[in-house]
């Protein structure tokens, strides 16, 4: 079985900026509501794939995702979505022995940013650079499932 270990962080400041060496745009949609699993179509430049994901809360869930045609995925985020696409903008950020992946949101959860890494064992351990806040990964709202039904910017309303 595929598993994603990965913890999810709250970034504090922009200092990580400095340090990021690639980034990419990302769109994505959600092809179901609730249930067991969340499965969601992702449009990254000119690639695109579908993801399984266990709708489990916490550091570790079961992940499937495969490669799809591009105007398959086009057409998918146009008529199949449950829910209006997540944007944002995926930074990678290397610190340590590992490479963080910073997800800017736009659109509806604008200004939110969120830092993640992801792990090899449940129990390996990581070093936190100091723009790293609070960790979320046990928090459901964060998740970019989440998110495509309710934004950010719609949680002190």
């Amino acid at each position: 079985m595929a598993t994603e270990i990965e913890h999810k962080f709250l970034v504090r400041n922009e200092n990580w900026r400095e340090h990021a060496h690639a980034s990419q745009d990302f769109e994505q949609g959600y092809l179901c509501g609730e249930g067991p699993a969340s499965v969601r179509v992702r449009i990254e430049c000119e690639h695109a794939n579908i993801n399984v994901k266990a709708a489990a809360v916490g550091t570790v869930r079961a992940e499937y995702e495969y490669a799809i045609p591009l105007e398959d995925a086009r057409e998918m985020l146009a008529t199949l979505c449950v829910a209006p696409p997540v944007v944002k903008t995926r930074y990678w950020v290397k610190y340590g022995a590992h490479t963080w992946e910073i997800d800017v949101f736009g659109g509806a959860n604008a200004p939110l940013v969120v830092a993640e890494v992801e792990l090899g064992a449940v129990d390996e351990s990581f070093e936190r650079p100091d723009w790293v806040g609070e960790e979320v990964s046990d928090d459901a709202r964060y998740y970019n499932h989440a998110l495509a039904f309710e934004p950010y910017s719609q949680w002190g309303a």
